[in-house]
């Protein structure tokens, strides 16, 4: 028993030594990229944008759906969601691969301003000590504001109008119900959920966004029914 309680010390704390030098190389990565260019820096380059689209501006339906696919817990977190964070963990191991991130919509607005697409660990740390000092300086507004604004929508378009006037030819409060959620649902996979270039597979990410809706209570079966209807 003693052996196998020194095995398994061992093993802890070579699992820790492992996990510190992950987060000691992740905070470095945070460092050296919010020292090359200051957040605030980086926030004012991207509302330098052409196109640049306010808060104010959005269809609450759009904000909801956003929410609602991307981060439901996005009002109540501080840059993490732990419980996110663990289910995606347990997905990937049942998947032995990389599947799911758990990333918040500030997560992937750190990781959209800083960082790269690759799926790294030390990059995931880096990820999350940006996501901690952009909580702390802006509001969830400029948060989510910001975030449409670094996301791509496919065909050329890099904002939520861009995208709103790219596959509608619409200004942003001139769309439906429908569009809005599913211009929210086009991020996620932009080469495949394009209404331009697969809009069946568009339709269909369009109806998984209002199952999110439903179960976060933004919308009501009868209500998701109705947009369907309007859309045909």
């Amino acid at each position: 028993m003693k052996k196998i309680f020194k095995v398994l010390v061992f093993l802890t704390l070579i699992g820790i030594s492992i996990a510190l030098l992950f987060i000691g190389n992740g905070y470095n990565i945070y460092k050296e990229a919010t020292r090359n260019m200051p957040l605030e820096e980086k926030v004012l380059e991207i509302r330098k944008k052409k196109n640049y689209t306010k808060f104010s501006e959005l269809p609450q339906m759009y904000v909801n759906a956003v929410i609602s696919v991307e981060d439901k817990r996005f009002y109540k977190h501080n840059g993490i969601d732990i419980l996110a964070i663990g289910r995606a963990a347990i997905n990937d191991i049942k998947a032995m691969s990389y599947v799911e991130g758990g990333s918040t919509i500030t997560q992937q607005l750190a990781k959209n301003m800083y960082f790269t697409q690759e799926k790294k660990m030390q990059r995931k740390i880096a990820e999350m000590f940006t996501a901690f000092k952009i909580e702390a300086n802006y509001s969830k507004e400029d948060i989510f504001e910001l975030y449409v604004n670094t996301i791509y929508f496919g065909d050329g378009c890099y904002t939520v109008k861009e995208a709103s006037k790219g596959y509608f030819n619409k200004e942003l409060d001139e769309l439906t119900d429908g569009e809005c959620i599913l211009l929210a649902g086009i991020p996620n996979a932009p080469s495949v959920y394009a209404p331009t270039k697969n809009p069946d597979l568009a339709k269909q990410r369009q109806r998984q966004v209002m199952e999110k809706m439903i179960e976060n209570k933004f919308l009501t079966e009868d209500e998701a029914n109705e947009i369907l209807r309007q859309a045909e």
